[in-house]
């Protein structure tokens, strides 16, 4: 299976900057990009495992909504292949699916499907878990707490919803300093500061992050309880939210 290429999406000036999106273009580079672009990126996929080692039941389905080129699933069917899990990929990008779906089969995951979907219309079947990955805060707010109601009806009692997303500081006195911290980190990363103003401007309106004192009491008004925020850095945030059983 072909390495994903050097991100490079935003490296040269651009006349006008079109909104952010999902194309072929940037399934092409999105494992470097997301690597380099969202702090302790790897490390929320082996929290993920981990959790989901102790909190599923064998023979559960696990959803990846907006799985993108599949990492989390193959990390996820890798890690826990005794417990013979069903895992099932939906994106509503087809060059994300097509790489995803070539993943699962280099990686010999024979329980694992990715389908072409849009998670806010699709229907969910009963599930152990789902995982969303920075996928969340790519919805108008008016449909995240409607798709958030189907996780939980989807969830078996004591299934989890591990959600990772970038987040808005609660305080509004610190938001540029969090910001200003991020910027360094991709500097630190590699990018250049066109690249970095110019994904920044692309973005613009197509992310829209919540405090995390929204998106806790949104998970609470879809039934999840108890909530916790696990991993932290910066504007990026892991919660665990749980269906009671």
């Amino acid at each position: 299976m072909e390495a994903s290429k050097k991100d490079k999406y935003f490296a040269t000036p651009l006349e006008r900057i079109q909104p952010f999106n999902f194309n072929a273009e940037v399934a092409e580079v999105f494992d470097d990009m997301v690597t380099r672009s969202v702090p302790l990126y790897r490390e929320n996929q082996q929290l993920t495992v981990d959790l989901l080692a102790r909190l599923l039941m064998k023979g559960d389905t696990v959803y990846d909504l907006g799985c993108s080129t599949g990492s989390a699933l193959v990390q996820i069917g890798g890690a826990l292949k005794e417990m013979d899990l069903k895992l099932i990929g939906l994106d509503t990008s087809i060059p994300m699916v097509e790489k995803a779906t070539l993943k699962m089969k280099a990686f010999g995951l024979k329980r694992a499907h990715i389908d072409l979907a849009d998670i806010t219309k699709v229907e969910l079947g009963p599930c152990g878990a789902v995982v969303m990955n920075y996928t969340l805060q790519f919805l108008p707010k008016a449909e995240r707490l409607p798709l958030l109601k189907k996780i939980y009806a989807a969830l078996r009692p004591g299934g989890v919803l591990i959600l990772a997303e970038k987040v808005q500081a609660d305080s509004d006195e610190l938001q540029d300093l969090v910001t200003d911290i991020y910027y360094d980190f991709k500097g630190h990363n590699g990018y250049s500061q066109l690249e970095i103003s110019q994904k920044r401007e692309a973005l613009e309106n197509v992310l829209i992050p919540l405090r995390p004192s929204e998106q806790t009491e949104t998970l609470k008004q879809a039934g999840f309880g108890p909530v916790e925020m696990l991993l932290r850095w910066g504007p990026f945030a892991t919660y665990l939210a749980i269906k009671r059983a």
